[in-house]
């Protein structure tokens, strides 16, 4: 191969990498402790649910919002926000981003996942220590330890709507909001 050409082909193949990595289940996203998997779906569909649903739980677990835009469709509905949320993509961004000002080493497992028609359930558990601040009460390094259980409808492998339930009492009381 001409020398010239090398060096635009390894270009393009570096920088085509990120994108690749996004396109295709690899080692870098969350892994389900348990993963059930409905055996009447086609395979193509039940990887593709799967796959948008392990880039958006690893989009809680590193902040990364390229696994969350890769996940979630353009007109993605949050069904159960708080107070304030902003629906679309830009929503749980904008929360990740809040929340990780809070907890900067905050990680969330999946402990599992489970793959049905159009939906996705995942059970997650969210942990790491507040020594940020979050709604004007600053962290002493206290550990935060929750559990969330999330179900997604995926179309076309993109997550379009989202219903969400946080261990929110749990949570609170161990940021000091709530004395027991």
């Amino acid at each position: 191969m001409p020398r010239q050409l090398i060096a635009p082909l390894l270009a393009a193949a570096l920088s085509a990498a990120p994108l690749a990595q996004a396109a295709s289940p690899d080692a870098t996203l969350v892994t389900p402790r348990q993963l059930i998997v409905d055996a009447s779906l086609a395979k193509a569909t039940a990887s593709a649910n799967e796959l948008a649903a392990r880039r958006y739980d690893t989009f809680w677990n590193t902040g990364d919002e390229a696994l969350a835009k890769a996940a979630l469709s353009p007109h993605f509905i949050d069904r159960t926000p708080p107070p304030g949320r902003v629906q679309g993509p830009e929503g749980p961004l904008q929360a990740s981003k809040a929340f990780r000002q809070a907890v900067p080493d905050l990680t969330c497992e999946v402990e599992q996942m489970l793959v049905v028609g159009d939906r996705v359930v995942a059970h997650l558990h969210f942990a790491g220590h507040f020594t940020g601040s979050f709604n004007g009460m600053q962290g002493k390094g206290q550990a935060i330890d929750f559990i969330a259980t999330d179900i997604y409808r995926v179309v076309d492998g993109k997550i379009v709507e989202n219903w969400h339930l946080e261990d929110n009492l749990t949570l609170l009381k161990q940021l000091g909001a709530i004395k027991e």
